[in-house]
């Protein structure tokens, strides 16, 4: 067993770094997750362990001795099950995890051989898993053939402690950028480009969808614009032109319909002459004749 000065120096050699330095020890957590405040020391003369998020106690200890288990002391009910200590150290495992968990911690170890208690603090940082960022396109601008534009990458929520940055791919060259606005400047003629935002927090990173310069600035190249009117105009020219000469020749072929119907007769008319005396001719008009062979009967 330690003596009294031995417990000393080793607690005050397990404390020393960030406790000395009065820096707390930075810790991060998800929601829903769960975090462990490290804490290595010898149980030796040991009296009490207290754990306290900003002014409120949550866990007092009392460590065991040779006849007697640890003591846990748990100050509210809605920890009780959050509350664990791994492996039967006394090292807090605090599960379930909420962004309001977020804050100061410190321990605090009490000794008879002690005149200050010795004491630890921890930063800890709950954060969301982020989602799928978002682009906003901003407005664009044509100049001399050339689209130019911004992209900005944003999060719905769960902004805090969020960087970004942005890759820019094409058949040739791979390009990184940094920062949540994207400046672009791109020609028609180019090859197309893809872009895409990355955007990361300390426990998860996500990425926005391809955006492709070819879609975004459609129609925006202000040195395609004349090709492709006179391109419309001319398909244009050209239906009216053929759907002209098609008109023109239904009409033509309806009006020799109608010459045929009204002026020339069928190449032979049967004529009946009931009361014509056989051996005398009836006399027909000089136009039916020309074209006309009597039948008699």
């Amino acid at each position: 067993m330690l003596g009294a000065p031995a417990c000393f120096i080793f607690l005050l050699c397990q404390l020393t770094g960030p406790a000395a330095s009065g820096i707390p020890k930075k810790l991060v957590g998800a929601i829903g997750g769960s975090v462990i405040f490290p804490l290595n020391l010898s149980v030796n003369l040991v009296d009490s362990i207290i754990w306290v998020f900003n002014s409120t106690t949550l866990v007092t200890i009392q460590p065991k001795t040779a006849g007697k288990k640890a003591l846990v002391i748990v100050t509210q009910k809605r920890n009780l099950e959050r509350v664990n200590f791994p492996h039967e150290g006394y090292s807090l495992k605090l599960s379930r995890l909420k962004k309001n968990d977020s804050g100061i911690y410190r321990v605090e170890i009490h000794s008879s051989t002690l005149q200050d208690p010795l004491t630890q603090e921890y930063e800890l940082h709950v954060y969301e898993y982020l989602s799928k960022p978002k682009v906003v396109i901003g407005l664009q601008e044509n100049k001399n053939g050339t689209c130019v534009t911004n992209l900005t990458c944003s999060m719905e929520h769960g902004e805090e402690d969020v960087t970004y940055s942005w890759k820019s791919l094409d058949q040739t060259t791979n390009e990184s950028h940094r920062g949540s606005i994207l400046p672009i400047s791109w020609r028609w003629e180019k090859s197309d480009m893809t872009f895409i935002c990355m955007a990361s927090n300390p426990i998860s990173s996500n990425s926005s969808n391809p955006i492709f310069a070819q879609n975004l600035c459609e129609g925006a190249a202000g040195g395609q614009a004349p090709y492709v009117v006179l391109y419309v105009l001319l398909s244009f020219f050209l239906l009216c032109s053929l759907a002209l000469v098609l008109i023109i020749f239904i009409i033509q072929r309806e009006r020799k319909k109608g010459h045929y119907s009204r002026g020339k007769p069928s190449q032979y008319h049967l004529f009946h002459c009931a009361h014509s005396p056989k051996g005398n001719r009836t006399l027909l008009p000089a136009h039916v004749v020309r074209y006309t062979n009597g039948i008699y009967l």
